[in-house]
């Protein structure tokens, strides 16, 4: 199972990163939670345009990660990995400024994980806010289910049903 980030687990409130900004959406531990007692590993995969831009750094990203993964644990769910794509061709790092094919709608996070991880790759699906995500996931050869708000672990059973 893959999800989106920001719009899609917590509230995207532009170039987030630290954890006092983060506002979990509606059912979206819940969520992560099922698809664990389903069996899925459950993977997260983000744009992080704000390292290019320099508004953050990777290991602020990292950090945020972390603390997600402790919000989680405390209700019993988990997350096997996150991946995310710190580049962008308009970046004012140079050592970030790049076409990336990591970065969605290029499904290039989504292959990396169906190669490092023994996913169902059939049964697996994306879930996420914006037709960057359809696109990721369509170019990885999975489903995927556009999330445009409510209650996430809802919308979530509804799909493993």
């Amino acid at each position: 199972m893959f999800f989106d980030r920001d719009g899609t687990l917590n509230r995207d409130v532009g170039y987030l990163h630290r954890p006092e900004e983060f506002q979990w959406l509606q059912g979206a531990k819940a969520a992560i939670r099922l698809c664990n007692e389903a069996g899925y590993f459950v993977f997260v995969v983000t744009n992080q345009a704000g390292v290019a831009r320099g508004y953050y750094q990777e290991s602020d990203v990292d950090a945020l990660h972390a603390w997600m993964r402790q919000e989680l644990a405390r209700e019993g769910a988990h997350v096997d990995a996150f991946e995310y794509c710190p580049h962008h061709i308009d970046g004012v790092r140079p050592e970030y400024r790049r076409a990336c094919r990591r970065r969605k709608p290029r499904p290039g996070m989504v292959l990396d994980l169906l190669a490092r991880w023994p996913v169902d790759k059939q049964a697996s699906f994306l879930i996420g806010n914006t037709q960057g995500d359809m696109d990721a996931a369509a170019g990885a050869g999975i489903r995927s289910y556009l999330y445009e708000g409510g209650d996430l672990a809802a919308f979530v059973a509804a799909r493993l049903a």
